[in-house]
């Protein structure tokens, strides 16, 4: 890692946080789910000086510019999984679930400048039903950060984890993980357990990483989905259909192979709903995209969610969000 990656990942950690802390105060029960995520979204954008006002986004201001003349855009788009679900919800743009009170709401999100991402998550219960809970993923989030930071082996961080989760009577998600951090590659290796694998791999000086524990009343196992809103280019090739090759361009050119948002297709494109759904069908059976359908636990089953990122460079640890 060289000093000025270092210094994306630094200056996207500050757009992160302070995106959670105007979420974290913004957020209410009432709210529709597809308000919050543009909140946040635009919250990202704005922190990073950008005069441009589109989502996500693969390309960053690459001439040597510095603070705030660099462009930040979402990593990803906002992850608002509630309940049962653990991940990779994101409201569509005709999406019309309201957030209730008693709704355990998981939050990710992250930043990146330059491709250089910080991956952060919380979780908010407005009427404190399962307060012990997220108090159990957040506890074992800082447990094993403490570790980590110290160039912990992966097979400790994840005991910790693990240990942490079911003293406090949960159960960690065993098919779920942390996981390194690169440019423009939100889940880079190496995979950092939930629980205890005792792989004697350690963290390396000069690297990014994202630390993700989640706490269940489940078994701790998670099941995919039949919706997906999200998808991320896989193995780019030559298309006939016009649309498809037409939403095709637009995600290399936006996105890269960061994961996107149908919206985010929408609004760039203003394209006919039934030519998009046919493009993008004919671009997931070519298998040059890829869906992140919604992971959840047992149906009736809570999950929480806590997550920061950090890098390690010339023998210090920072915590970027």
């Amino acid at each position: 890692m060289e000093k000025e990656e270092a210094e994306n990942y630094i200056l996207a950690g500050k757009i992160t946080k302070s995106a959670v802390e105007k979420a974290k105060k913004g957020i209410k029960p009432g709210q529709k789910l597809l308000e919050i995520a543009l909140n946040i979204e635009k919250s990202i954008q704005s922190g990073g000086g950008s005069s441009n006002t589109n989502s996500g986004g693969q390309k960053g201001n690459s001439n040597g510019a510095t603070g705030k003349e660099k462009e930040a855009r979402p990593a990803f788009p906002v992850n608002l999984s509630i309940n049962e679900n653990a991940a990779h919800f994101s409201p569509s743009s005709d999406c019309e679930l309201v957030l209730k009170e008693s709704d355990v709401l998981k939050v990710d999100l992250g930043c990146h400048i330059e491709g250089y991402i910080c991956d952060t998550a919380f979780t908010l219960n407005f009427d404190n039903r399962h307060a012990k809970m997220i108090e159990a993923a957040e506890l074992a989030l800082e447990e094993a950060l403490k570790i980590a930071m110290d160039k912990a082996e992966l097979g400790k961080i994840g005991e910790t984890i693990e240990k942490t989760i079911k003293g406090r009577g949960f159960n960690p998600i065993k098919n779920l993980s942390g996981h390194g951090l690169a440019q423009y590659e939100q889940h880079a290796s190496p995979s950092i357990p939930n629980i205890a694998t005792g792989n004697p791999s350690a963290l390396e000086d000069g690297n990014a990483y994202a630390i993700e524990p989640f706490a269940t009343d489940g078994e701790g196992y998670v099941r995919e989905g039949m919706q997906s809103e999200i998808f991320a280019l896989d193995k780019p090739k030559p298309v006939r259909n016009p649309y498809a090759r037409q939403v095709l361009e637009t995600i290399a050119e936006e996105f890269g192979e960061l994961p996107f948002a149908l919206r985010w297709i929408e609004e760039k494109l203003k394209m006919p709903e039934f030519q998009q759904k046919v493009a993008i069908r004919e671009l997931q059976r070519a298998g040059i995209i890829r869906a992140f359908p919604v992971l959840h636990e047992a149906p009736g089953k809570i999950v929480a969610q806590a997550e920061k990122s950090f890098i390690l460079f010339e023998g210090k640890a920072t915590v970027l969000c």
